[in-house]
């Protein structure tokens, strides 16, 4: 599986290697006389949370909305389209391709952007994978 930035195409491995918040995201828990232990997320873990926190916001959804019903890049104010104030609306898509659900020039004066297709197929199958987990192997567990 692989997907993309704004430079290159990397393997899910390869891509999470190079991203920092594989560094970032150790866990430590408490093990027997309180000894820590270091405990490391799965990468389709990592990359499932930096996905789920940049969806985050109502208005990112809509800006993902919005893009993902466009046939080619947006060009122009996203502000006139949705109702993001005009101050937010450059940290929202910031958030996003910094995520890596969107691609493109997200700076004035150069603003065009769309949804990073490679992605956002993996964040679909993350999603997806995600939510078709059984929680419950009992009729009436919880």
């Amino acid at each position: 599986m692989f997907f993309t930035t704004s430079h290159a195409a990397f393997s899910v491995s390869e891509y999470a290697e190079k991203m920092s918040f594989v560094v970032l995201w150790n866990v430590r828990i408490f093990a027997n006389k309180n000894v820590m232990a270091d405990k490391d997320y799965s990468i389709r873990q990592k990359q499932l949370a930096v996905f789920a926190k940049a969806m985050g916001h109502p208005a990112r959804i809509a800006i993902l909305q919005f893009l993902a019903k466009q046939e080619t890049c947006y060009f122009g104010d996203i502000h006139d389209e949705l109702p993001i104030a005009k101050a937010t609306v450059s940290q929202h898509l910031r958030e996003l391709k910094n995520a890596g659900l969107i691609q493109g020039e997200v700076e004035a004066p150069k603003v065009k952007y769309c949804i990073n297709r490679d992605n956002w197929q993996l964040a679909k199958e993350l999603f997806r994978g995600f939510w078709a987990q059984c929680l419950c192997k009992k009729d009436g567990c919880c």
